[in-house]
């Protein structure tokens, strides 16, 4: 089925709407004092954060509402695009030729749609994450609440809130490294909305086709 009001002149595609982009960058901001606060909360030599952020009185107030800033765009990002996220045969296929996505060479790539298989997985990373930071961090923030037969709750928590920071952390490096390199332009089309359709073409052919209901195209 084509989509023509995807369209949009000079040869581009648009690729996120505006509420998209708004929720990303809503997550993003939110995520990035996540943690740089996290961070000085963990370690004594990464203190200077918080300083820098108001303190550390101002840090402990806001890190906590912050997090429910994260988790309400990170919910909002479920709900937009949770349908397109579903796990198909061509992602395996995806997955199985990884190796080509890492070293560039597209052209041997399964045709992916507009989300390929590594980006699904950071979408699913990032949500099931934002549960158990969430989760912990509820815990964390009022442990005085906790009953005393249920104190094991603030023991787990000390331990999955920083382990979900930290995969979170690993997930947004990996999110740097294919948004700037290896789908060159795919940074801007979260501050513009669109790709070019030699873009589309190159790292998103199953999406293309979709659009211009050219399924039976030929890549290039």
């Amino acid at each position: 089925m084509s989509h023509p009001e995807q369209i949009i002149p000079h040869g581009h595609i648009l690729r996120y709407n505006l509420r998209e982009r708004l929720t990303h960058w809503v997550a993003a901001a939110s995520y990035m004092y996540l943690l740089a606060t996290g961070l000085a909360f963990w370690s004594p030599w990464l203190f200077w954060m918080a300083v820098i952020l108001g303190g550390a009185p101002v840090s402990r107030i806001l890190h906590p509402w912050a997090g429910l800033i994260f988790f309400a765009s990170v919910w909002m990002m479920y709900v937009m695009w949770a349908p397109q996220m579903k796990h198909t045969d061509a992602d395996r296929k995806w997955w199985a030729a990884v190796r080509y996505y890492s070293t560039n060479q597209d052209d041997k790539m399964p045709p992916a749609g507009r989300y390929n298989a590594g980006q699904k997985f950071l979408f699913w990373g990032f949500f099931w994450s934002a549960v158990a930071l969430l989760a912990s961090g509820v815990v964390l923030w009022f442990p005085e609440y906790i009953p005393w037969n249920l104190r094991f709750l603030r023991y787990l928590s000390i331990l999955i809130h920083p382990a979900a920071a930290l995969f979170t952390i690993g997930l947004f490096m990996i999110h740097l490294y294919m948004g700037i390199f290896a789908e060159r332009g795919a940074f801007g089309s979260v501050i513009r909305g669109d790709v070019s359709i030699a873009f589309a073409k190159r790292y998103h052919p199953g999406w293309y086709d979709e659009i211009v209901g050219e399924s039976s195209s030929p890549r290039k």
